[in-house]
C-alpha cells in the first residue's frame, strides 16, 4: 500500500509526487484523463517555481526552462484596438534595464512563459520514469473514506472498480476536486466572470514585434490575446449566461469571431475551445483528517497576476518536507498541522492581488468598452435561478445585446478627431499603473511564513506587505533564504543547492567557530558564506544581514527559521534551546496550539 495516494497529476500534484520521490518515498498518482490538456490554462511560470522544480530534479528543471523563449521575445504588454494597427500603448517589461539587473540577481532562474500545455508532458514524463511513483491515467474518483490512520480513494477506471488505501491522500484535482467535494469541505469566495476561449495558430505580428499580451478594445470584440510558441495564440473574452453561443457551441462562436478579431484574409486553425468560470475562492479548511488540499483544489485565483500554478507548486513544496518527516519517523504527525496556517495566508495575499489586478484593468478603459466590474454584477445576475430558468432564447438575447452594447462604446477610441486623439492618449498615459498585473517579483520571492515553526522577531517584518513589483532579499524569519553562488568543488552552487534535504542548514560567514559549537547530535549542516562569489565581502553581509560570526538557520524548503548576528560561542546554546523546543511543541501540543 502506498504511504501517500495524490489524486490529479496537475503541475502541483506532479511537483509534489516528485519532491517525496527525493526521500525515496512512494506515491500512487491517480489522473482522470489519459493524455495532457491540451487547451492552455496557465502560462506564467515563475523563478520560484523553477527552484523547486530544480529541488526536486536539476534535469526536470532543465527541460522546462528549455521551453521559455528568450524573455526579450515575451517582454511586452499591448492595449490596442486592432491588432494590426498602432497600438493604444505598451509596456516593455525589459525597459528598465536596472531593475532587471536586480531581477537576475534573485535567481539562477527567470519568470518565463510556458504554456501549461507544453509543460504538462514534460512532468508527466518525469512521473513515468521515476521508480518511486505509481502513475495511473484515466482515473476517476468516486469517493473518499477516512478512518483515524488511513484515508481510501475509491475509483472507477476501465480495469473496473478498486480501493486505494493509504495513510494520506492530497487532494491535488483542480477547481473542481473531486476529493474536497467527497470529504464535504465547501469553497467560500465570489464568482467574477465566465470565460470562453479558443486556441488556435495563425501568423500574427508578422512585421513587427510579438507581444506576450495583446488586450484588444474594439466594437467588434473585447478581450485579451495571448501569445503562445509555434504562432499558436489563446483568445479569452467573458460572456454573461450559459445560453450564449459562445458556452453553448464554442467552435461555431470562434470560427465566427476569429475572423473579425485577426483579420479577415488571415488563415487560422482552432485546435481547440473550452469556457471556464473566473473566480476568487478559497477552501473553509486545507484539511480533513489525513486529506489535505493543495493547488486549486485549496484556493482558485482570477488568472490576472499568474499566481495559480505557482501557488500549487508553492503548497507542494511547503508540504513535502513535512510529509516525508512524519512518514520517516522523524516528526510527529502534528507536523502538519502547520500546512494551512502558513500557506493560508500566502495564498490569501495572492488572491486580494489577482482580483484588484483584475479590477484595475478597467481605471485604463474607464467607461470605454467592457468594464470588468460590469460583467461582476452582471454574471451574478444571469446565475439567478429565476434569470438562468428562463427562456434560453431569451435570456441570450438581451446577454448578446447587454455585450453588444458595451463594446460599441470603444468607437469613441477610433478615427482621427481631437476626441478620438484625447482618449487615445489619455489610454497611454493610464498604462504604467498596469505594472502591478505583470510585473510581481515582491510576491514571487517575498511571500513569508509565520508561526511556531519560525523564531519570530520582535522587529517588523522589512518585506512590505503592499510590495509587489520590488523584492528586497532578506533573512528576516519566515522569509526565503537569499541566492547566491557559492564555490564549490566544481561548478558554482546556489545556497537553495546547499539546503540539507531532512535536516536544518546554517549559512555562516565563520563556518569553522560554527561546526565546532553545534553538537554532532543536532540536526544542522553548517554551509560557509566565505566561499561566496561576489565582487565584494560586504554584499554577502547585506544580503545575509548577520555579520561577520552570525548565522541563518533555514529549513529544508528554504525558509528562514531563525538568525542570530552574535558568535557561534554565545549563540549556540539558544540554538540548541530553539531546536529543543520545536520537538517539545510538536511532541506535546501539536504546531497548531
Amino acid at each position: 500500500m502506498p504511504e501517500v495516494t495524490i489524486v490529479g497529476a496537475g503541475a502541483t500534484g506532479c511537483t509534489l509526487a516528485l519532491l517525496l520521490s527525493r526521500y525515496g518515498i512512494g506515491c500512487t498518482v491517480l489522473e482522470r484523463r489519459t493524455d495532457p490538456f491540451d487547451h492552455p490554462a496557465a502560462h506564467v511560470v515563475n523563478a520560484r517555481s523553477q527552484e523547486i522544480w530544480h529541488r526536486a530534479s536539476p534535469p526536470l528543471a532543465r527541460r522546462v526552462s528549455a521551453l521559455a523563449p528568450p524573455v526579450e521575445e515575451v517582454s511586452v504588454v499591448r492595449w490596442c484596438t486592432d491588432l494590426h494597427h498602432a497600438p493604444l500603448g505598451d509596456i516593455d517589461l525589459l525597459a528598465d534595464t536596472e531593475q532587471v539587473e536586480t531581477v537576475q540577481s534573485h535567481s539562477r532562474f527567470l519568470i518565463s512563459h510556458i504554456g501549461q500545455h507544453r509543460l504538462m508532458p514534460v512532468l508527466w514524463d518525469a512521473l513515468e520514469i521515476d521508480p518511486h511513483i505509481d502513475f495511473r491515467r484515466g482515473v476517476g474518483i468516486r469517493d473518499v473514506t477516512i478512518t483515524p490512520s488511513r484515508a481510501t480513494v475509491h475509483t472507477d477506471s476501465l480495469g473496473g472498480k478498486a480501493e486505494i488505501s493509504s495513510r494520506f491522500v492530497v487532494g491535488a484535482d483542480g477547481a473542481n476536486s473531486a476529493v474536497r467535494d467527497a470529504v464535504g469541505i465547501a469553497m467560500r469566495g465570489p464568482e467574477l466572470a465566465n470565460m470562453g476561449s479558443v486556441f488556435f495558430n495563425a501568423e500574427l505580428f508578422t512585421d513587427g514585434i510579438r507581444p506576450l499580451l495583446s488586450w484588444i478594445y474594439s466594437p467588434a470584440f473585447c478581450g485579451v490575446l495571448i501569445a503562445h510558441a509555434d504562432d499558436d495564440y489563446v483568445l479569452m473574452t467573458p460572456y454573461l449566461s450559459r445560453h450564449q453561443e459562445i458556452a453553448r457551441d464554442g467552435r461555431m462562436f470562434w470560427a465566427r469571431t476569429l475572423p473579425r478579431v485577426i483579420g479577415q484574409h488571415v488563415p487560422f486553425r482552432i485546435h481547440s475551445t473550452g469556457t471556464w468560470t473566473m473566480t476568487s475562492q478559497t477552501a473553509e479548511s486545507f484539511t480533513k483528517g489525513n486529506v489535505i488540499l493543495v493547488g486549486d483544489a485549496a484556493h482558485r485565483f482570477p488568472h490576472t497576476g499568474g499566481f495559480g500554478l505557482n501557488s500549487g507548486v508553492q503548497d507542494a513544496h511547503n508540504l513535502a518536507w513535512k510529509l516525508a518527516a512524519v512518514l520517516e519517523g522523524r516528526a510527529p504527525t502534528a507536523l502538519l498541522d502547520s500546512y494551512e496556517p502558513e500557506r493560508r495566508p500566502v495564498v490569501e495575499r495572492f488572491a486580494a492581488q489577482s482580483v484588484a489586478n483584475h479590477f484595475r484593468l478597467d481605471d485604463v478603459m474607464d467607461g470605454l468598452g467592457v468594464s470588468n466590474r460590469a460583467v461582476a454584477r452582471l454574471t451574478r445576475a444571469f446565475a439567478h435561478p429565476v434569470v438562468d430558468r428562463s427562456p434560453a432564447v431569451i435570456v441570450r438575447s438581451i446577454a448578446d445585446r447587454l455585450t453588444s452594447v458595451a463594446m460599441r462604446r470603444t468607437a469613441k477610441l477610433l478615427g482621427d478627431s481631437a476626441s478620438a486623439r484625447y482618449l487615445r492618449a489619455t489610454v497611454a498615459r493610464r498604462l504604467p499603473d498596469q505594472l502591478e498585473h505583470f510585473a510581481s517579483t515582491g510576491l514571487e520571492f517575498g511571500y513569508a511564513y509565520s508561526g511556531p515553526l519560525i523564531r519570530t522577531e520582535p522587529t517588523p517584518q522589512p518585506m512590505d506587505g503592499s510590495g509587489v513589483v520590488h523584492y528586497r532579499p532578506t533573512t528576516w524569519p519566515g522569509a526565503r533564504v537569499p541566492h547566491i553562488w557559492l564555490a564549490g568543488d566544481g561548478d558554482p552552487v546556489s545556497t537553495h543547492d546547499a539546503l540539507d534535504l531532512r535536516d536544518y542548514t546554517l549559512f555562516t560567514l565563520d563556518p569553522q567557530a560554527w561546526r565546532a559549537a553545534v553538537a554532532d547530535t543536532a540536526p544542522v549542516t553548517v554551509v560557509g558564506l566565505d566561499t561566496a562569489i561576489a565582487p565584494e565581502r560586504q554584499i554577502v553581509l547585506d544580503l545575509f544581514e548577520v555579520g561577520e560570526h552570525g548565522a541563518v538557520l533555514v529549513r529544508p524548503d528554504g525558509h528562514v527559521v531563525w538568525r542570530t548576528t552574535e558568535c557561534a560561542i554565545s549563540a549556540a546554546p539558544e540554538l540548541q534551546r530553539l531546536l529543543t523546543g520545536f520537538e517539545i511543541s510538536l511532541a506535546t501540543e501539536g504546531v497548531a496550539s
